[in-house]
């Protein structure tokens, strides 16, 4: 039962390893204050980048099905989590637009790809952990919680700021340091991730030891 959970740990962790050293190999060449991690995604090394997003993908569905299988997570806290896993995918399966070039449908479907997992994480970590947190008193549940209100805030400030860029005429992305505030949100975002996974983890494991003793007697 615990196996999925620590499948989805080590291919989640895997998959930020090598967007984390994408980003810090292609510092010389691009600004990541203002150039998106999607960024990484064109060019000849952009199945990398998909390789990276579709391991954090699949490590995130495998958390979500240790969570619902041991009823740790609700129908929506569940629905909320595969939603990130299926926006991550899309992000990692269709290249972002290469204004060099122009838009494109693949383009497009990457962005819709992109608003749907940024939305979904801090849903999943707040309806998931929110019942848990005082109940059990697990600090991973409370630090996923709080993960998720920093992750809300995130979300709320780039709202602001395309309702900000909306009243003065200017594109919402030139309001803001892009790429540093989509850095912040995918790490406060991830982070919440991983914390569901190690309490996931961690609460499935130590019910192991009590299905144990339930066997023993059973057979007696």
């Amino acid at each position: 039962m615990h196996q999925p959970a620590r499948w989805g740990l080590g291919a989640a962790g895997a998959g930020i390893a090598v967007l984390v050293g994408l980003d810090l190999t292609s510092l010389d060449d691009t600004n990541p204050f203002r150039r998106t991690i999607s960024e990484h995604g064109l060019g000849p090394d952009g199945w990398i980048f998909g390789l990276a997003v579709g391991l954090l993908a699949a490590g995130s569905a495998a958390i979500g099905v240790s969570l619902a299988r041991k009823r740790l997570a609700g129908a929506v806290g569940t629905v909320a989590l595969m939603a990130w896993s299926v926006g991550l995918l899309l992000t990692a399966s269709f290249h972002k637009h290469d204004w060099a070039v122009g838009p494109s449908a693949s383009g497009s479907i990457h962005r819709v790809g992109s608003f749907v997992a940024f939305l979904s994480l801090p849903l999943a970590a707040l309806v998931i952990a929110r019942p848990w947190r005082q109940r059990e008193r697990r600090r991973s549940a409370t630090v996923a919680f709080g993960l998720g209100v920093c992750s809300a805030l995130w979300v709320v400030g780039i709202g602001a700021a395309v309702l900000i860029g909306a009243r003065h005429g200017l594109p919402w992305y030139r309001v803001l340091p892009l790429g540093l505030v989509e850095r912040g949100l995918a790490v406060t975002e991830v982070a919440a991730l991983l914390a569901l996974g190690v309490w996931a983890a961690g609460r499935l494991a130590e019910a192991e030891p009590v299905r144990a003793v339930r066997r023993a007697v059973e057979r007696r």
